[in-house]
């Protein structure tokens, strides 16, 4: 009876280290650790069923973060017996309706590394875990070959519990380049985001190119240099406003095609009439405050809030522009937030 009870404490230390050492973010549904483990080795196969753009989109995303960081070569084709790496996507006839659209099965074998799901996103969410079940090394931007490239055997069935998973980037205080935004991008999927909410216009930037009203960008997308949040010194009369930059139409769409490959919807938001600081230091004759001559605050809140006139007709003119930047439309949000000066003057 002591002998059993003892392998009984064995067997469950054992699958409860597993259970604990498998750090998957966001937590799974179902998690069942298995005995062994799967090596990934050089010219390993990844099969597909089927043989799709879709899939092989998720493939060929599987194939780069795995050379990049192992230095290996793959092979991507129809699923065979000795296929390393096997993603499915599941047809009406056997469609798993509990994990949804977004879900998907995860079976690591001694052998092999199965991924079912109901569609491509799903099969984008499973390669994203079986990542993290490598070496925290799959992350390296060089190969290294100084470790062995295994994975524990488990037993995973994941959808998510909201349909909606968003992230905000701020590019409207302070500047990221198209590739930072790329680089933000690859950094929600690891987790599973696929929102992407991306502040395009306040008052201290605008970084949307509008080819029609250029000041825009020309003057509204620069600053004087601050860092910080309260207590900013107002910038100089000659002070160079030199801090800031813009996105291109086209950098606009190569940032919207890019997150879309990764599964990720983009809501850009354009701030008007209020909170439109920035586009009123470019055209101050929208100012409804016609008194007084715009600030572009370099951080922080505007105290004095400017606004741009409602009725003026290139406001309207301009959102349509911005429309027409493919993607997403996020519809001006900020008269629900701006106090009102006063009857306009």
């Amino acid at each position: 009876m002591k002998k059993i009870t003892f392998f009984l404490c064995c067997a469950v230390q054992f699958l409860t280290g597993n259970a604990q050492q498998l750090s998957i973010i966001p937590e799974p549904v179902s998690v069942q650790p298995q005995a062994g483990s799967f090596v990934l080795k050089n010219n390993f196969s990844i099969g597909l069923s089927p043989s799709d753009k879709d899939t092989k989109k998720v493939g060929d995303y599987l194939v780069k973060k795995i050379s990049t960081a192992t230095g290996y070569t793959a092979v991507i084709g129809k699923i065979e017996k000795a296929t390393a790496i096997r993603l499915r996507l599941l047809n009406s006839k056997n469609k798993n309706n509990e994990i949804g659209t977004e879900g998907y099965l995860l079976n690591v074998y001694p052998d092999s590394v199965s991924i079912l799901a109901n569609g491509p996103a799903g099969l984008f969410y499973g390669v994203q875990t079986l990542l993290q079940l490598l070496p925290k090394e799959i992350e390296s931007k060089n190969a290294v070959n100084t470790i062995s490239w295994s994975a524990p055997c488990v037993q995973i069935k994941d959808y998510p519990r909201f349909g909606w998973r968003g992230m905000m980037l701020d590019v409207a205080r302070h500047f990221f380049t198209k590739q930072q935004v790329k680089q933000f991008i690859d950094e929600m999927v690891r987790y599973k985001y696929n929102r992407l909410h991306w502040h395009l216009t306040d008052d201290q930037g605008w970084r949307i190119e509008i080819k029609s009203l250029p000041k825009l960008t020309q003057v509204g997308a620069w600053r004087a240099e601050r860092v910080g949040w309260t207590e900013i010194s107002p910038p100089a009369p000659d002070e160079p406003r030199n801090y800031g930059g813009f996105y291109t139409q086209d950098d606009i769409r190569e940032v919207i095609q890019y997150a879309k490959d990764n599964f990720v919807e983009i809501l850009p938001e354009i701030e008007m009439p209020g909170h439109c600081e920035a586009a009123l230091v470019a055209y101050p004759q929208y100012n409804c405050l016609s008194n007084k001559i715009p600030l572009l605050m370099p951080c922080g809140y505007a105290g004095d809030l400017q606004s741009a006139r409602p009725a003026a007709g290139r406001i309207p003119r301009t959102i349509r522009r911005i429309v027409r930047c493919r993607g997403v439309l996020f519809l001006p949000t900020g008269r629900r937030i701006c106090p009102v000066p006063g009857p306009p003057r």
